[in-house]
C-alpha cells in the first residue's frame, strides 16, 4: 500500500474564478487516493522584503513556511502572465525560500501545471518556473509535462471541468506524480 503523501498546491492566480483555480480544483478531486491535496493561499502574503523578517518575520510568512515544510510535496498550478509567472506566486515562491538557509521548498518533490486560455498553455510560465525550481532545490517531474491551453473551453458555467481528455490526463499526470514523489522521498 502506497504511503500517505500531502501535496502543498499553489494557485498563481488570485482571481476566484481563474482557469487557474478551476483546474486546481479539478485536480485535488482527482488526486489517486495515496495524496492528499491542500490549496495553500497565497493572496495575503506580504511582499518580500528582508528587512522585515528579522527579528519576527510577519504572522502569513511564518504561517506559509509552516504550511510548505508540512508538506512532502508541492505542486504549482500557474497561469501566464508576460511568459512568466504572476507576481504573487514569485512573491509565495521567495517568502518561502528565506530566510537564507532555512528554506521551505528544499528537497519537496515538485510538478507545474500552467494554464492558458491560448492555445500553447502557458509554456513560458512552466519553464520559467521551474528554472526557479532548480536553484530552490525542487526535484520537479519532467515528464508527463502539463501545459492545459484553450482552458475557457474546459469547464461549465459552475466552472466544473467538463472535458474528458483533460480530466483523464490530470489523472495519469497526478499518478505519474506519486510515483515521482515517492521516488524522490525514499521510502
Amino acid at each position: 500500500m502506497p504511503t500517505q503523501r500531502t501535496v502543498a498546491v499553489l494557485v498563481g492566480s488570485l482571481r476566484k474564478e481563474s482557469f487557474s483555480r478551476k483546474i486546481a480544483r479539478a485536480i485535488v478531486e482527482v488526486a489517486p487516493a495515496s495524496l492528499t491535496l491542500n490549496i495553500v493561499e497565497i493572496g495575503g502574503l506580504p511582499l518580500y522584503n528582508a528587512d522585515d523578517d528579522e527579528p519576527s518575520p510577519p504572522s502569513p510568512w511564518t504561517a506559509f513556511r509552516e504550511r510548505i515544510h508540512g508538506s512532502d510535496a508541492v505542486l504549482f498550478v500557474t497561469p501566464e502572465y508576460n511568459r512568466s509567472v504572476p507576481g504573487v506566486l514569485k512573491n509565495a515562491i521567495d517568502v518561502g525560500s528565506r530566510p537564507y538557509g532555512k528554506s521551505a521548498w528544499a528537497g519537496k518533490p515538485g510538478a507545474v501545471v500552467s494554464v492558458s486560455p491560448g492555445a500553447i498553455g502557458g509554456f513560458g510560465a512552466n519553464h520559467h518556473l521551474r528554472q526557479s525550481l532548480v536553484f530552490l532545490d525542487v526535484p520537479a517531474m519532467q515528464q508527463p509535462e502539463a501545459y492545459i491551453g484553450n482552458a475557457a473551453s474546459l469547464f461549465d458555467d459552475k466552472g466544473a471541468l467538463t472535458n474528458d481528455a483533460t480530466r483523464d490526463f490530470m489523472q495519469k499526470f497526478l499518478q505519474a506524480f506519486a510515483q515521482w514523489i515517492e521516488h524522490n522521498l525514499g521510502h
